[in-house]
């Protein structure tokens, strides 16, 4: 808590001071709070950053100007606090036999080593050369020994000797020279003693190269350190002084870098070559390298080596993890390597097969919150040898898959940046995340690896079709994915057959592997390859039976998906039987909300209708006349057409069952008529003409006019007194025309509101008054107040029609009225 209290930013009071020294004694009183816990842990990091991360003592010295505090003097109190924060590191080594709390401390002090913060850096390089050259000095160590990273450490001091601040590589420098000391000693204890002659060997050699080499020497050529250290490392500290330096090759800060990496590496993979028996840290420092050398032979050469490794299926997985270890898009030199990359014939297979899988993994775990890097990484991988051509025959072999894979990739990658990978941590400096994040996008990769792999295996007329219709745009669209891949699959089912049929049996064990997306996409490509005739060569458990399962699934995509394979199946006549099986499932598609789902249930229906059942096509006519007021104009036009289908489909014997329906049918589809849909009127006119064929009725041909009915009021009058008498005592007329009055539609609630008054004169005037025409006028009356003008017009004339109905009188009162005014007259 007290040292929370204390600002980072400033250096104002001696609390922090007061805290080391406090830790320090008590640690010579074997109390020691910084270890043995979680939060002794925690206690170690925020000390250690209370002191670390402060500014410099030249902004301190500033800040003490503009914000005097006191009688403490900034800079000489900054000094004291960070000498008893070194003591206090000390104390932590001075009895420390098994090394375990010099273990601790480099964890702590380790970020700190590798700052960019130039006075971090320096802090915490004076504080471990301080650490070690206690620990030289009471070095007393004894088995087991726990401190397990000496590699990591060495190749930290060996960086920090090349920074481009003198007076820290000078510390570095030191802490190397008492490194050296406690490294002899820790392999003397250490040691095989059947290997003594071995230790003495290394022990000659290392004094040899200090003979050779000054210590001091250590500060600007850390390239020395690592001649001198490396006859002690074994195999697991080489490999920490590998990867360590190779990250800190990513500093350019460091002279080191600049001027003797290239060395560096080669000396190290030749190092790791006789004494490594894997080889990742040789191909790390490869790809360390490569940028750095500039003959060409050379870089063949390393390339070359790689290719050797990739070939042998023991290491063909670790080099590629390795190489796709890397930021993308590649730089100059990786793209290099995976375009000129020469494999004997008989691995390339292998080789693309592995790089392949690689992506496949990453499709086959549940959707995550971000994609994995390593999917971004292997498509740009991809690319390159597909551009580079030198894996052709493996190509054009695993054509099928590398298309399928790669789709997938596309559906992964639809609205994502580059902040929505996991990027491992590292790979971008912080000057390079941001100008990557906002400049490329994993869709990019995916879509670019995609056109390369058509090109490259002489897909062009496949390509050309997807660039003529945007097929790229919609593969790449969020809404649209699946229409791209529509696009595609028919352009190769149309220019190249044979892949096709090889791509069908191909997704037949891919349906029902991955997540949604990999199976969407795999299922939009198999679905539109059912058009295909082999498609009728397949069992089946793997179309019907597939389609029916997607029907049931919870994301209508799939059900859509399952409708437009149904489509394409139910056209082979050896299927039929299976997909009837479906009707009581896609007769329930037409209720849905989702209008392709319904129009596809519909196309589907329209394919099967004449081997319906009475029952099934009753039910089905019964949810189509509901469809007849559907906002969606498409699904009011298809839904009449399938009604007038089904209408024509019924038998003989069935007629006088359905005519009713067919009746009640007739003022909607005659109101719709008007609809200002073309498609919709047309399809309305045409299931008329069906309706009054069946009810062997002569429509009169003014009910075929496309203009408004307000336009030539003597043709509305035609019409309305044939279906006024045509149905009067059939159907409520008027009942049913009012339920129209209030269409959202102006043309359809207009023509209802006309039919009204005309109809009222054709219905039996007794039986209107008898139940009143209040509930007409009402509703008419409220149309008065309608804001389209011509509404109010219309409606004003049918109040008038139905007023004057309802004011005639009775003729039976007039007959007794008549009859005995003639009574009373005499004789």
């Amino acid at each position: 808590m007290l040292v929370e209290e204390e600002p980072l930013h400033s250096l104002f009071s001696p609390v922090r001071q007061e805290v080391f020294v406090t830790i320090t004694d008590l640690s010579y009183q074997h109390v020691h709070l910084l270890f043995g816990s979680e939060d002794r842990d925690d206690l170690f990091s925020l000390i250690t950053k209370s002191i670390i991360a402060l500014p410099s003592i030249k902004t301190l010295t500033q800040l003490q100007e503009v914000m005097p505090s006191g009688s403490y003097d900034s800079e000489c109190l900054y000094r004291q606090t960070f000498q008893a924060f070194c003591e206090m590191l000390q104390s932590l080594v001075v009895k420390d036999p098994h090394l375990e709390n010099l273990d601790t401390i480099l964890k702590h002090m380790d970020p700190w080593l590798q700052s960019v913060k130039d006075h971090e850096r320096e802090r915490a390089t004076t504080s471990m050369a301080q650490v070690l050259k206690c620990l030289s000095r009471h070095l007393d160590l004894k088995l087991p020994l726990r401190f397990q990273r000496l590699g990591h450490l060495v190749a930290l001091m060996a960086i920090l000797c090349g920074d481009p601040l003198k007076e820290l590589a000078k510390e570095a420098a030191e802490g190397t020279h008492y490194l050296l000391h406690i490294t002899l000693r820790l392999k003397y204890i250490t040691q095989d003693k059947k290997n003594h002659q071995s230790l003495r060997r290394a022990m000659k050699k290392c004094q040899e190269l200090l003979d050779l080499y000054s210590i001091k020497q250590f500060y600007n050529c850390p390239f020395k350190i690592a001649q001198v250290f490396e006859v002690f490392l074994n195999s697991n500290e080489l490999c920490q002084f590998v990867m360590t330096t190779l990250d800190g090759l990513k500093n350019l800060k460091h002279p080191y870098t600049q001027q003797s990496a290239g060395e560096l590496l080669i000396t190290l993979v030749k190092y790791a070559e006789s004494r490594f028996e894997k080889v990742p840290e040789i191909i790390g420092a490869i790809c360390a390298r490569l940028s750095l050398i500039t003959h060409p032979r050379v870089r063949q050469q390393v390339i070359n080596t790689v290719s050797l490794f990739l070939s042998r299926p023991k290491y063909t997985d670790t080099v590629i993890s390795h190489l796709l270890c890397h930021p993308v898009p590649y730089d100059r030199c990786l793209a290099e390597l995976w375009r000129t990359l020469e494999v004997e014939l008989p691995s390339t297979t292998w080789i693309l097969w592995r790089l392949m899988r690689k992506l496949q993994k990453c499709h086959n775990v549940p959707t995550q919150e971000k994609m994995a890097y390593v999917a971004v990484a292997v498509t740009d991988a991809l690319y390159e040898v597909f551009v580079g051509n030198r894996l052709r025959a493996a190509t054009f072999r695993l054509f099928p898959q590398l298309l399928m894979t790669l789709l997938v990739q596309i559906h992964h990658s639809i609205g994502l940046t580059m902040s929505d990978v996991a990027i491992p941590s590292g790979l971008y400096t912080e000057q390079e995340m941001p100008s990557k994040v906002s400049t490329i996008t994993p869709l990019c990769f995916a879509i670019q690896a995609t056109k390369a792999l058509l090109f490259r295996t002489l897909c062009w007329q496949e390509f050309h079709i997807m660039e003529k219709n945007k097929g790229w745009t919609l593969l790449a669209g969020k809404a649209s994915h699946l229409q791209g891949v529509s696009l595609l699959a028919n352009a190769l089912l149309e220019k190249n057959h044979l892949i096709a049929h090889k791509v069908i049996y191909l997704l037949v064990p891919l349906l029902n592997k991955g997540n949604d997306k990999h199976k969407l996409t795999s299922a939009g490509f198999f679905v539109e390859l059912l058009q295909s005739p082999v498609a009728r060569r397949l069992p089946s458990i793997y179309s019907v039976d597939r389609l029916k399962d997607w029907l049931q699934h919870g994301n209508n995509l799939f059900r859509i998906l399952a409708l437009r394979g149904l489509r394409y199946l139910v056209k082979h006549q050896k299927m039929r039987e299976d997909i009837k099986k479906l009707l009581p499932t896609i007769l329930d598609l037409l209720c849905e909300t989702d209008e392709k789902i319904v129009l596809l249930a519909i196309q589907i229906l329209l394919q099967l209708v004449r081997t319906i059942d009475f029952t099934t096509l009753t039910a089905m006519m019964r949810t189509l006349y509901s469809l007849f007021d559907d906002v969606r104009p498409d699904v009011q036009h298809f839904s009449m057409t399938l009604f007038g289908a089904a209408i024509k489909s019924v038998k003989y014997t069935d007629k006088k069952k359905v005519e009713n329906q067919v009746l009640d049918s007739l003022i909607p589809l005659l109101l719709y008529s008007q609809d200002e849909n073309d498609a919709v009127a047309e399809a309305s006119r045409r299931v008329l003409t069906i309706c009054s064929q069946f009810l062997k009725w002569r429509l009169p041909h003014e009910v075929y006019c496309k203009g408004p009915w307000y336009i030539n009021p003597s043709e509305v009058g035609t019409i309305c007194k044939f279906f006024g008498k045509k149905l009067t005592g059939k159907v409520n007329i008027l009942a049913q025309t009012m339920m129209f009055s209030r269409n959202a539609k102006l043309p359809i609630r207009r023509a209802a509101v006309l039919c009204i008054g005309l109809f009222s004169k054709y219905v039996d005037h007794s039986k209107l008054r008898m139940k009143s025409t209040d509930w007409i006028e009402d509703d008419l009356k409220d149309l008065l107040n309608d804001p389209e003008p011509s509404m109010r017009i219309v409606a004003s004339q049918a109040l008038f029609r139905v007023q004057m109905v309802g004011a005639e009188p009775d003729p039976r009162q007039t007959f007794f009225r008549l009859w005995k005014l003639m009574g009373c007259l005499p004789t």
